[in-house]
């Protein structure tokens, strides 16, 4: 089945930046269509400022004939969008009233629907702006006339997409983005979600970088794509270069932005998530409460809709986890940092300089190990206030023991062995368990004897319980509760499985060298497991956790894509088959995600009551932060649509 993407709250936009000749109307137009006949499957283009005429016209502007032929050359591209079934928004000079205006003119499907006249003119240093053209507030009237038509006219004019009402299109011409309080923060409270600005925006030493963290910051600041398309090198160049820097951002991320200083015509298409901007929105009470002092005319326009495959958007596959080295080295650098200070907060404010940990040799064991030891140094503590308590049960292996207490040999903490075997096997005794019925009693006794020793332990040193429990695992429930999903402060319960690997691993690099690095690259690699099934014959792990859960993987880009962008089931396996195609069939990726909205929903209860830890990023389930849900919610719903998928896929 052809999926489209209003089918999923996306709509398609390119942006072009032509080649061009000053004041070769005929050339500039051909150009545009050329550009827009050469990319299949977009429907909606974005072109700059005066883009018809050149921006660099000078006193070619005054020059009656010029304006004449733009404006015949508007219907001239009105009637190849005819032909096309496509909207333009093209810069062209305007004449109203007496005065010249700087325009955008919204072409639909035939129809030119709007100008829009700049608002702010630059007339400083390089720019002589006021010279030819007025602002929007000069203008006599509301409308203009041309060969008939009525055509609105004004900076106060928004624009509906047809069959997608929440995208709805404001429009910016180049300063007016720059300036201290732009049009688009009115234009975005009054609806707009989509943000246009025309450009024509010569080049200088640092402006590219300065540009894209402007069009990135407008994009952040009004929860709303924004779409700037630039003037290139076909521009005068008298005095000043242009680039054609192009960009489309949503929502603070640049999605596409074209090569500069090209004269050939350059095109970008991107994906804008319409929905996602909306649910932003609707997070977000500031913005809520936010009133426009502008009122805006609303134009509806016809938006042809596009197919959504390929999609034309990154899609990571790690959602927590940056594809470039750099940035996640960064990344890992800064939760680190937020780990360790909130566990330095909490010892400081309860005057402790004991804590107790249970290690197994696993990835969250280890973090949370590695945490505590900075957060001692931080504090100036001895690492030797730190008990590091490891407790080898009926699963343990020689691998994670051995690297369980070389690391808290190295690491100069105190390391304690206590094995569990004879506590718990007295426990089945007393509940009249068989012990060689491996069922969720044998599991979960382990797992609760260990939690209370550490407790206990806790009592006895006088010092502070570290949860080691993760974020992935809190969203499962994998967890057994009152036993590991209990503590005194748990410092990973803001961290991603796959983000906590890439943590260890950095550890490994800047923080811990040696062979304690080494020990810590071998932590890695381990599969995780509980490890509360007795190992293989060889001695190798033979509980591995993503047999029975499901993959880490899947489950956190499950879990950013449901609480952080609150999606649908069926949008967010449409995104999976984008992300994993190579991976996972569509049938795995379905059977995972309804494992996980299964778990996701019936252990709520144990999110419920956790201990505090610091939140580290977007996404967090903790219930004093920005994650309230009833345990008692019913799941029905959200299965039915991943239900409703699977039957419209098996009907085609």
């Amino acid at each position: 089945m052809e999926t489209r993407l209003s089918t999923h709250g996306l709509v398609r936009i390119g942006v072009v930046s032509p080649e061009h000749r000053v004041a070769d109307i005929a050339f500039n137009c051909e150009q545009i269509r050329q550009a827009v006949n050469a990319t299949a499957d977009c429907r909606f283009f974005l072109l700059p400022e005066l883009c018809v005429t050149a921006y660099s016209c000078g006193d070619l502007f005054f020059q009656s004939l010029l304006i004449e032929q733009a404006q015949q050359a508007l219907f001239e591209l009105a009637e190849f969008s005819a032909e096309k079934q496509l909207t333009l928004v093209v810069g062209t000079p305007v004449a109203q009233g007496g005065r010249l205006f700087n325009c955008a003119a919204f072409i639909s499907c035939g129809q030119i629907l709007g100008l829009v006249p700049k608002t702010f003119l630059p007339n400083t240093q390089e720019f002589y702006e006021e010279r030819w053209f007025s602002s929007s507030a000069d203008r006599s009237a509301d409308f203009v006339e041309w060969r008939g038509e009525t055509i609105p006219f004004g900076s106060d004019l928004l624009f509906r997409a047809e069959g997608l009402s929440d995208c709805t299109i404001g429009i910016e011409i180049c300063e007016d983005g720059w300036v201290a309080n732009p049009p688009s923060g009115q234009m975005a409270v009054s609806g707009a979600t989509v943000l246009l600005n025309l450009s024509a925006s010569p080049e200088l030493l640092g402006k590219e970088a300065y540009r894209r963290t402007l069009v990135q910051a407008n994009s952040a600041r009004c929860l709303a794509a924004y779409v700037y398309a630039s003037a290139g090198p076909g521009e005068s160049s008298t005095d000043l270069v242009f680039s054609g820097h192009s960009l489309i951002a949503e929502n603070g991320v640049v999605l596409a932005e074209t090569e500069r200083f090209k004269f050939d015509s350059q095109t970008i298409v991107a994906d804008i998530d319409i929905e996602r901007l909306v649910n932003e929105r609707f997070k977000n009470n500031s913005f809520a409460a936010s009133r426009s002092e502008n009122g805006y005319r609303l134009i509806d326009f016809p938006l042809s809709d596009a197919l959504a495959t390929p999609l034309l958007r990154p899609v990571p596959a790690t959602p927590f986890v940056p594809v470039a080295a750099e940035e996640r080295a960064e990344r890992c650098h800064e939760i680190f940092e937020i780990q360790t200070t909130g566990l330095a907060k909490r010892l400081r404010h309860v005057n402790c300089c004991r804590a107790v940990i249970g290690i197994s040799g696993g990835l969250d064991s280890t973090l949370a190990l590695l945490v505590t030891v900075k957060a001692f140094d931080k504090l100036g503590y001895d690492r030797s206030g730190i008990e590091a308590v490891t407790m080898p049960g009926f699963g343990t292996t020689g691998r994670t023991r051995g690297n369980a207490e070389r690391l808290a040999e190295l690491l100069g903490v105190t390391l304690r062995v206590i094995s569990i075997d004879a506590a718990v096997r007295q426990h089945f005794a007393d509940l009249g368990h068989d012990e060689t019925v491996h069922n969720i009693t044998y599991e979960n006794s382990q797992a609760r004897e260990r939690t209370q020793l550490l407790m206990n332990i806790s009592n006895q040193v006088g010092g502070l319980l570290i949860g080691t429990g993760d974020l992935s695992e809190l969203a499962l429930g994998w967890c057994t509760y009152n036993g590991d999903h209990m503590s005194m402060y748990g410092v990973n319960g803001g961290v991603p499985k796959t983000l906590v690997r890439y943590l260890v691993a950095w550890c490994a690099e800047a923080e811990f060298a040696g062979e304690t690095g080494d020990i810590l690259i071998d932590v890695c690699e381990t599969p995780v497991s509980p490890e509360l099934l007795p190992p293989h014959e060889n001695g190798e792990i033979k509980q591995r956790t993503e047999d029975k859960v499901g993959p880490y993987l899947l489950h956190d880009f499950f879990l950013y894509h449901c609480v952080r962008l609150q999606f649908r089931p069926a949008k967010i396996l449409f995104l999976a088959q984008q992300a994993f195609a190579d991976q996972f069939s569509d049938e795995v990726l379905r059977q995972w995600l309804q494992v996980f909205y299964r778990r996701f929903f019936s252990q709520q209860f144990k999110r419920s009551c956790l201990p505090d830890g610091p939140k580290v990023g977007s996404v967090v389930l903790s219930p004093r932060g920005d994650w309230r849900m009833p345990s008692d919610a019913c799941v029905a719903l959200w299965l039915k649509d991943l239900e409703q998928l699977e039957t419209t896929d098996s009907d085609d």
